[in-house]
């Protein structure tokens, strides 16, 4: 239930505070004194799209504030909590929507907030979907549409024709992927042949070259080492003299002598000195080291020869190498990576027709499934087709159009669609004798106001399903009077017995029946038009007798009209 609205610099409305309660409330008032500028706020609340235009005269920016109360497993509340808002100390929400001036001092920007946190517009839209439900003038327009007539139907229809419906949805939605994921494999059947031959050639030739982890660092090794094989043997050697002398001693002592002689001179003496007998131990160390790596270079050059036949198969080997990295990496470990890759992707190519073969199947068994809900549909679509029609026409019995009927027929479509095998039309038939005539030809803005009204009391009271618990009329007794208008009223506050009803009328035959009756005025200030708090009041007794003879007559002083207020007031209630 929506508890209250505060609504600041909102069209003419420059600060005002709407207080509503459970039941049937109206809001009425002069035209042009702001009654539409409520339900802008409202739809704002609700998600609806924000204008700038509508920011009052002079101001940065409007902003609208609504508190609803819900109960602790309503959806609305979980979504909230779901985008992050938190209820109030008394488990209430608070909606919040600003709407920034456009031009130079504005950003014409909207801002949508829900229990303190800011969210996208579009999560006040999820909430109002069961929040509230919205009828006007475009509304009845709707209920034109085949589209909307078919909607309506299926929302009587109950929850287990619900539950069907979201089966076969979920099926439509499924084989519509289907059937674009099977249209572009058989598009790309050609550009997926030559991807998978291409594959093929390169695999082929990594197979054929073969590889190995590393290969391409140790034969550049091995191809320095056999290039240069008389330098470094040169080398080897002459650092192996340097280290261990020449056997023919014509060489100078080598390092091996200089060191052992070192050794054994500190030796001599380091028992005089710890220092010196410590530096002889290292020495000797150093000795030993000298004489490794003397005994390893002799094996080097002894080992080390000229091979040139070695050195043409390590050139071929690595050329082979170098094409593969040009074609497929930039050395052997990404080679051998694109060979793994291109081994998955071809077994997926590979698989393509039977992936074709898999998806023809699927979408046979999802149209044999859609065509087996679809018959469930109509089966459930017409039984509910005759219940709603027998109560719809005696609510429109009850609407002063005696002898006026509504037909809903179900006919089955040349083909399936999203939401079956059927087409939905409702028919009107105004009075006894006339011909039943669809909805969007035949009827005049006051019958398709009626109709709309006994569909929806018909639809909370017998569709079985949740639905939001607050209902909006603006002007949903529009080209409506007189014995009829008494029974719209009526049907309103019906409906309000179960549900917060809020209602923007114009009639007083309509404004009799309300639990609660908000009236707006404008007053003006420095010249200008504005509706402020106090503008914005909740009249009772004596205060409420003389709006509805404002409503009647115009003049709210007039005796006759105050009777006649009076006795609609009485009748109201004898009526509920």
């Amino acid at each position: 239930m929506i508890e209250e609205i505060r609504i600041a610099d909102l069209g003419v409305i420059g600060s005002a505070e709407v207080v509503l309660g459970p039941g049937l409330t109206v809001l009425t008032g002069e035209t042009g004194a702001g009654k539409t500028m409520v339900l802008t706020a409202l739809s704002l609340l609700l998600g609806g799209k924000a204008d700038p235009a509508t920011v009052r005269t002079g101001a940065s920016g409007a902003s609208v504030e609504g508190r609803v109360v819900l109960a602790a497993d309503h959806p609305a509340l979980a979504r909230a909590l779901e985008a992050g808002g938190e209820t109030d100390d008394d488990g209430s929400l608070l909606l919040v929507r600003t709407v920034g001036a456009a031009g130079e001092s504005g950003t014409g920007r909207s801002r949508a907030f829900v229990g303190g946190r800011s969210v996208p517009q579009a999560v006040l839209a999820e909430l109002a979907e069961t929040l509230v439900t919205v009828h006007g003038q475009a509304d009845q327009a709707r209920l034109r549409s085949p589209a909307h007539q078919r909607a309506a139907l299926d929302e009587f229809a109950g929850p287990e024709h619900a539950s069907t419906l979201r089966a076969y949805r979920d099926a439509w939605a499924e084989r519509a992927r289907v059937r674009q994921e099977l249209a572009e494999l058989v598009e790309r059947a050609q550009d997926r042949s030559r991807e998978a031959e291409l594959l093929r050639l390169g695999l082929a030739e990594v197979e054929r070259v073969d590889p190995q982890p590393g290969e391409d660092v140790e034969l550049a090794t091995e191809e320095q080492r056999l290039a240069h094989a008389e330098e470094l043997r040169v080398a080897a050697a002459t650092a192996h003299t340097a280290l261990a002398g020449d056997e023919s001693g014509a060489e100078p002592a080598s390092a091996t002598d200089l060191v052992e002689h070192a050794r054994r001179a500190l030796e001599h003496v380091a028992g005089h000195d710890p220092a010196l007998a410590e530096l002889a131990t290292r020495v000797g160390e150093a000795g030993y080291l000298l004489a490794d790596a003397a005994a390893e270079l002799s094996a080097y050059a002894g080992d080390l020869a000229a091979d040139p036949r070695r050195l043409e198969v390590v050139n071929q080997r690595r050329a082979e190498l170098a094409t593969l990295t040009r074609a497929y990496g930039s050395d052997v470990a990404e080679v051998l990576e694109w060979s793994r890759t291109a081994g998955l992707r071809l077994l997926e190519l590979e698989g393509g027709d039977q992936r074709i073969e898999d998806l023809r199947a699927r979408g046979d068994a999802l149209d044999a499934r859609l065509r087996e809900l679809a018959g469930v549909l109509s089966a459930t679509r017409t039984a509910a087709a005759e219940r709603l029609a027998t109560v719809v026409s005696a609510e429109l019995a009850g609407l002063a159009m005696a002898g006026a009927r509504v037909e809903v027929e179900v006919t089955a479509s040349e083909e399936l669609g999203p939401y079956g095998g059927d087409d939905v039309a409702m028919l009107l038939v105004p009075h006894a004798g006339s011909p039943a005539r669809p909805l969007g030809k035949g009827a005049s803005g006051g019958e398709l106001s009626r109709v709309m009204l006994a569909l929806e009391v018909a639809l909370a009271e017998g569709a079985g399903t949740d639905r939001p618990g607050t209902f909006v009329f603006d002007e949903v007794d529009a080209g409506v009077g007189g014995k009829a208008a008494v029974e719209v009223g009526r049907r309103l506050a019906s409906l309000a017995r179960d549900s917060q009803v809020l209602v923007v009328t114009h009639l007083a035959q309509v404004a009799a029946f309300a639990d609660h009756h908000l009236v707006v005025t404008k007053s003006s200030h420095n010249g200008v038009d504005v509706v402020t708090a106090s503008d914005v009041t909740s009249v009772t007794d004596e205060a409420r007798v003389r709006e509805l003879a404002r409503m009647l007559s115009g003049q709210e002083d007039s005796d006759a009209a105050r009777a006649h207020a009076a006795e609609l007031l009485e009748l109201s209630g004898v009526g509920r």
